[in-house]
């Protein structure tokens, strides 16, 4: 309860803040429906009503507030609507037996999981054999740790572009590949910094004790460094996944795709469907707390079959 408290707290206040702000984030569009429907508004002029403040609207339409809650298109649907989107979404297409059907945010899910999962093999490998490089080389610290800190202020959405442009010219069509690139390329750099820390985490005096046992560079390496660096390892891990998802979204983005999370998140701000948008966002948020908590757990059996903390 320790652990649980704190968060509900956290998301009580957050769902609190999300529902007081449907009222004015959506009273314009509730007086422009009451106008068509008949009812007088004040202002009775639709361009007026858009230069005046939403509080104002509200305080002077205080019996189409509630209207706002209920919308089919509203500018911020109410947590409500987005669970029943997203139920009808997976759960309901489950039920059906049409989990994996184009209409379903599980099929979206698993084609953005796809490309997130090779994309943080890729960034995962690439900032281990990096932090590896740069505690075993002095000149590999000096080359190559400024080159990873300057690419990580590259915007990744002027990036991405680059990169489907660059597969499409090198004649790779699989439209997985330049989603798993960009979803590497934000993994790799927590992994190669959380690596780093944790493979100079050995103390001097452990390391000079190898030496005093005439035990070579790689014994060291093998059987100090790199256990010591496990639990940093695990760590950046779970920010990397994160990340990793991120730039799967990202990569969907700018590629006309019509399958992942994020393409279902572009076709919804095209056909302006804003409960499609919600619904991805809360599944992307859903699938990365499942990886994250895979990750969490892998994390607890590797430490205590190591002997470290449970």
């Amino acid at each position: 309860m320790r652990s649980v408290l704190p968060v509900l707290t956290v998301l009580i206040a957050l769902i609190a803040v999300w529902i007081s702000a449907v009222a004015p984030m959506n009273i314009r569009q509730s007086l422009d429906i009451a106008e068509r429907a008949g009812v007088s508004v004040v202002p009775e002029s639709a361009r007026v009503r858009s230069e005046t403040s939403r509080f104002y609207l509200m305080y002077r339409n205080p019996d189409e507030i509630l209207r706002g809650y209920a919308l089919d298109r509203p500018r911020l649907p109410t947590p409500k609507q987005v669970g029943q989107e997203l139920w009808k979404t997976t759960g309901e297409m489950a039920l059906k037996g049409r989990a994996f059907s184009k209409r379903s945010l599980i099929f979206h899910g698993w084609i953005t999981l796809q490309s997130t999962l090779f994309g943080f093999a890729l960034g995962t490998a690439i900032g281990i054999l990096g932090a590896v490089a740069i505690v075993c080389s002095r000149t590999a610290e000096m080359s190559l740790m400024p080159w990873a800190i300057i690419s990580q202020t590259i915007p990744i959405v002027a990036l991405a572009p680059m990169i489907i442009v660059l597969t499409g010219q090198l004649g790779i069509e699989e439209r997985a590949v330049p989603k798993a690139i960009i979803s590497a390329y934000l993994c790799f750099f927590p992994v190669l910094v959380g690596m780093v820390k944790g493979l100079r985490a050995p103390a001097r005096e452990d390391l000079e004790l190898l030496k005093t046992y005439n035990a070579s560079g790689f014994a060291t390496f093998w059987k100090l460094r790199l256990p010591a660096s496990v639990p940093f390892l695990f760590t950046s891990l779970k920010v990397g996944i994160a990340a990793a998802l991120v730039g799967t979204i990202v990569g969907e983005l700018p590629t006309g795709a019509i399958s992942g999370l994020g393409a279902r998140i572009l076709i919804g701000d095209q056909f302006g469907t804003p409960l499609a948008i919600w619904s991805a966002l809360f599944a992307a948020a859903i699938l990365a707390g499942a990886l994250v908590t895979i990750l969490t757990v892998l994390q607890k059996v590797t430490l205590k079959r190591m002997g470290g903390a449970r």
